[in-house]
């Protein structure tokens, strides 16, 4: 029995009386009682002195510590021997109490002697009136939430219905004018016809008959004038724009870099593989089944084979340029179109209008200075935005994609504007920058 008691007695004296476990740099007080440090200087706090003894309430001066190095070596003996239990779910760490209140000012859990001796001074209270408050703040901030929804969704819902009004008139205004012209052009094709067919059919006649009444027939022709009808703008003066969009996008935002094995040999990449122009000359290049040529392309670094990616690109005043996504496994020694059906999902920009690999061209309304392409993997969706003022460029139908994508720069012509992928700045939540 006397091992037993030998063991019991050294972990009693290598225990701290404040935290309850093993002394961590031990110290000595006036009166002779032992006390972790950081234990003796919490329990005493920051006021002046004298100090009160937490076991002899005995006075003494806090300067007075003093180190006890055969007590910290004995404490790090009894630790070795009789490592500390694990601690059970619900009892503090420090003094093997059950945890029964809860700090307001710190936002922990507290024993009895965690509040007696380091939280006495703070808002504490029991752990059931503290959960009550605390479910009380996440209801309210859920439903803060729902309202902030719900107010967008309205706002959203009054923008969409503003914006296809706009559209709604603007197609009133400009279809008749279309129809007029039809019919005109109609009526006109209809006149001339037969016309046609009338001088057809004196062509065939004896010349008595062909020269009889000819002046009539004449006469009608010269009066036959094409009107062409009147020139109606393609380009639609409604943009459709929905406010907060990019922003949201920006969210999906990654950081993307350009891969030069990929790169044509007549382009020129900056040092830090975000920037590329088109050079009038072809750089000695190692030929591969990786690199473009004769397209004028570069990939991005980034393999794309899940999730939602959103990245802006600068093109300044560029007269032309082109931008998307390809699949991994392309032709890049493709001479014929780019487009869907052989694996690329491409905007085009060529001074004027837009194009796409889909069969389609719009007019352009006002050339954007930044692009943001938004690709949203498993939705099969691809779209392409005016970062400059958030108005959308186009969309391509769902796609289901499949395999590896890859960002796809491309800048068609050369130009002192170089093309570049902006950079992102700071933390989520900030704007991104060209550099």
């Amino acid at each position: 029995m006397a091992a037993p008691d030998l063991s019991t007695n050294l972990q009693e004296e290598a225990t701290c009386a404040i935290c309850l476990d093993y002394f961590t740099d031990p110290v000595m007080t006036d009166c002779g009682h032992n006390f972790c440090r950081e234990c003796i200087q919490r329990c005493w706090g920051q006021t002046e002195g004298p100090y009160a003894c937490p076991e002899c309430r005995e006075l003494s001066a806090q300067r007075n510590l003093r180190p006890n190095r055969p007590l910290a070596k004995m404490a790090e003996m009894a630790r070795r021997l009789h490592p500390p239990s694990p601690v059970p779910q619900g009892v503090c760490a420090a003094h093997r109490e059950p945890l029964a209140t809860f700090c307001g000012d710190d936002l922990c859990l507290l024993c009895p002697t965690c509040e007696r001796s380091e939280h006495w001074a703070h808002r504490v209270r029991p752990l059931q009136e503290a959960a009550d408050d605390l479910k009380k703040m996440v209801e309210s901030q859920r439903q803060n939430v729902l309202g902030e929804f719900e107010r967008l969704r309205r706002l959203l819902a009054e923008e969409e219905q503003q914006l296809l009004q706009k559209l709604e008139k603007e197609e009133l205004e400009v279809l008749p004018r279309l129809r007029e012209g039809a019919s005109r052009l109609g009526q006109q094709s209809t006149q001339l016809a037969a016309l046609i067919s009338e001088l057809e059919s004196r062509c065939q006649l004896p010349a008595l008959e062909l020269l009889q009444d000819i002046k009539d027939a004449l006469c009608r022709v010269q009066d036959v004038k094409l009107q062409p009808p009147a020139v109606v703008p393609m380009e639609l003066r409604t943009v459709c724009r929905v406010p907060g969009l990019v922003e949201t996008l920006r969210r999906f935002r990654g950081d993307i870099t350009l891969d030069p094995d990929t790169a044509n040999p007549e382009l020129v990449l900056s040092e830090d593989r975000r920037s590329v122009q088109r050079s009038d000359q072809r750089q000695a290049l190692p030929d591969s089944p990786e690199r473009f040529d004769p397209g004028p392309c570069v990939l991005g670094q980034e393999r794309i084979t899940s999730g939602r990616h959103y990245w802006e690109v600068e093109v300044g005043d560029r007269t032309s340029w082109a931008l998307g996504v390809c699949k991994e496994n392309v032709n890049r020694k493709e001479k014929g179109e780019l487009s869907a059906g052989n694996g690329f999902w491409i905007l085009v920009f060529l001074g004027s209008f837009y194009n796409s690999t889909e069969p389609a061209f719009f007019p352009l309304r006002d050339p954007p200075k930044r692009v943001g392409i938004f690709l949203d993997y498993e939705a099969g969706h691809l779209s392409f935005y005016s970062a400059t003022d958030g108005s959308l460029l186009f969309i391509f139908p769902e796609t289901p994609f499949s395999g590896t994508l890859r960002p796809l720069f491309s800048p068609l012509s050369s130009s002192p504007t170089p093309m570049t992928i902006c950079r992102l700045i700071g933390v989520p939540g900030d704007t991104l920058g060209p550099q």
